[in-house]
């Protein structure tokens, strides 16, 4: 019996996106966003966390090229989550941008990789462990092999009004806040790093699991430690100034009032 021969060595594929396109109009940044992929994720001497990220991966387009080859990048977050794969840091994100535009033949391309970051933190007084989630970001563009990056941390604390402090006889109004740090690095700068000068700069800092003793001290600690949503962003700014690795940075912070219907909001941008 005759098998059918295989109907691509009949008729070859149209590869229509590799075709030309008469407009004569370069595209910025074509390709893929909001797509969620498992990612390994490693900060600093840390041991590799996985977790599930979400991935916008983008490629300039020349104006005589029709379409990119959106297959390719979807196989580039294959290969980064593949079993035995290195995972993916601050340091190693050029690499990633590397690979991207010479697979896709591009002059430049773009990644921004969002995923929540767990560090298991022991409460300060009783010593129970326990985890809590900040979201994390990472943005790199590669453009006629200039690359350039940013790290983005957002971070929930507690703040305590230094105002509602001076005046009230019985206690002072707090409320949980969430201080966002974008840096654009010299060098790699550590996700923890940078959580760690968001808390630090707040009256207290948040636990996922506290026992009667921890609140106490959180509560004194957040009562003795008053922020304004100015403090907050001027704390963080004069930090993240005086870090020689950082090139530029923002530092937002936001406080949900505890009574008002509306935010505390303010902002700090050098360098970006």
């Amino acid at each position: 019996m005759n098998r059918p021969e295989n109907p691509s060595t009949l008729l070859a594929i149209p590869d229509t996106q590799s075709g030309s396109d008469e407009r004569n109009l370069a595209i910025d940044q074509v390709g893929i966003r909001g797509l969620r992929y498992p990612l390994a994720f490693a900060d600093g001497e840390a041991p590799a966390q996985s977790t599930i990220a979400t991935f916008a991966v983008m490629v300039a387009l020349p104006a005589d090229r029709k379409g990119t080859h959106m297959s390719r990048l979807v196989q580039i977050l294959e290969d980064l989550a593949a079993p035995g794969a290195a995972p993916l840091t601050v340091a190693t994100l050029r690499a990633l941008l590397d690979d991207l535009v010479v697979r896709l033949d591009a002059p430049g391309g773009r990644v921004d990789i969002a995923f929540p970051w767990f560090v298991r933190k022991s409460a300060p007084i009783s010593g129970v462990a326990s985890l809590l989630d900040y979201e994390v970001r990472l943005t790199g563009e590669l453009h006629d092999g200039r690359f350039r990056s940013l790290v983005t941390v957002c971070v929930p604390v507690t703040s305590l009004c230094p105002c509602s402090k001076e005046i009230a006889e019985y206690g002072a109004h707090n409320q949980r806040s969430t201080i966002t740090i974008s840096v654009r690095p010299r060098e790699p700068v550590g996700v923890g790093e940078l959580l760690r000068v968001a808390e630090t700069e707040a009256s207290a800092e948040l636990y996922g699991i506290l026992k009667r003793a921890d609140e106490k001290y959180l509560t004194e600690r957040a009562y003795d430690n008053p922020r304004f949503v100015e403090d907050l962003v001027r704390g963080v700014a004069a930090r993240l100034g005086a870090d020689p690795r950082i090139a530029g940075f923002a530092v937002e912070a936001e406080n949900f009032e505890s009574i008002h219907n509306h935010s505390a909001f303010a902002r700090i941008a050098k360098g970006l």
